[in-house]
């Protein structure tokens, strides 16, 4: 047995003969009697409490806690009763990722899982209490996308528990629960006219813009972020920075994931900058990097808003994009006193997916493709982007084609194959 049990009802001392004889403790009849006392791995003295006639379960438990120590699935009963919320905070706290995206997450924890689950215990856990929480989620956030980054902001969470010993298994990761899983979508990029239609429907400001996104694959924040110095004399626009939200405020960063990347600037598109300069001056924006509080950088921006300060993409969407897409025809006008309609697949984010329609019917091979995009993965970019390649059948058949025909002058027919067999 890993310790021993403790009767606290009860104590040895020597009789009148010399004899060890058991006499009532001042806690006789009171509290629990039985202390099941042993020591953990890191050396200190725990313990558990059990009531009078309960003598064979504190055993039970000691010998179920000595063969979890020889396992290495020993669990701090006292540390187990870490609450969610509680562990939740250290976790963040410790999390080593760029602070946009530790930002997300706490606040998805915040939003939407620690007014559920903060209160409970982390060793307390079961599948149960996963299968609860997920079905009261689905009546707050519809979108599916979304409730899946909150599940796995939660399942990180307790998986981070399981490392620490503090429970048993993740609940999340249980055959009974079911993560929600968003409807596979295909990208189903604008055509030319499309894009050239919000263009013309943009102000005169950020008209190239969609020459940027739309003959650079820019992402949104990228476009904020680019400085004149970015723009290269020998057809590559350098794309080293973004302008990212965070904590109410703005900073620069680099791209996301840290992929700066070299993409090959079209001199259509390198026309449209140089215009786009010449009647809006770059302007002097100093942003904090990284981090609110960090080292203060300053770009000459090519995109500004009408007071010369960095974009805001809130306040950009609503005056300048929305209106762009109503005035193409790509969403319905709003109604007077109402906001336009939200079409996440129509965000700036489609002038990318038009970058990636282009180069590929032209032939351009997914790893260029994933390398302009600033993708990690070139199999990312496969999945994404796949539908949108030439179809290989055209190929497929002239080829093998090409080959029958230089074996029999024409390709063969049944009838022309003396030896060909009568079944398949």
């Amino acid at each position: 047995m890993a310790g021993h049990i403790q009767d606290r009802w009860y104590k040895t001392e020597p009789g009148p003969d010399g004899k060890p004889v058991k006499v009532k403790t001042d806690r006789y009849g009171t509290g629990l009697r039985y202390r099941a006392r042993y020591i953990g791995p890191d050396g200190r003295e725990k313990s558990k409490a059990f009531p009078d006639r309960q003598k064979r379960a504190a055993e039970t438990w000691l010998t179920n806690l000595e063969a979890d120590m020889s396992r290495g699935q020993y669990i701090d009963p006292k540390a187990a009763r870490t609450t969610f919320r509680e562990y939740a905070e250290r976790w963040l706290a410790a999390l080593t990722t760029d602070p946009t995206s530790r930002a997300a997450v706490e606040g998805r924890l915040r939003l939407h899982a620690l007014p559920y689950l903060g209160s409970r215990p982390i060793g307390s856990f079961q599948a149960e209490h996963v299968r609860e929480w997920l079905r009261e989620l689905e009546d707050v956030v519809t979108a599916t996308s979304y409730r899946r980054l909150i599940f796995d902001a939660v399942s990180s969470v307790l998986n981070a528990a399981v490392d620490d010993r503090l429970l048993a298994s993740n609940p999340c990761r249980a055959r009974s629960v079911k993560a929600p899983r968003p409807a596979p979508t295909r990208v189903h990029p604008w055509s030319a006219e499309q894009v050239f239609a919000v263009r013309k429907g943009l102000p005169d400001r950020y008209q190239a813009m969609a020459d940027v996104g739309g003959g650079c694959g820019l992402r949104q924040g990228e476009i904020f972020g680019l400085a004149v110095d970015n723009i290269g004399d020998l057809g590559w626009l350098y794309v080293r920075q973004q302008v990212k939200k965070l904590r109410g405020g703005l900073v620069f960063a680099p791209p996301k994931r840290g992929k700066v990347r070299d993409v090959p600037l079209d001199p259509e598109v390198s026309a449209a900058l140089a215009e786009h300069i010449k009647r809006f001056p770059p302007v002097e924006v100093t942003l904090p990097w990284l981090t609110p509080v960090g080292p203060k950088v300053t770009h000459r921006l090519v995109f500004t808003s009408g007071a010369s300060t960095a974009l805001w993409s809130n306040a950009f969407n609503d005056q300048a994009w929305k209106p762009a897409l109503a005035s193409a025809g790509v969403i319905p006008p709003r109604d007077k006193g109402k906001r336009y309609t939200a079409v996440r697949e129509h965000g700036m984010h489609a002038l990318r997916h038009f970058y990636a329609s282009v180069l590929l019917d032209a032939g351009e091979n997914i790893k260029a493709l994933s390398l302009y995009l600033g993708h990690s993965d070139p199999g990312f970019t496969l999945r994404v982007y796949t539908h949108l390649m030439p179809s290989s059948e055209a190929r497929t058949r002239t080829a093998i084609s090409a080959i029958y025909r230089a074996a029999y002058g024409s390709c063969p027919t049944p009838s022309s194959n003396p030896n060909a067999s009568s079944t398949a």
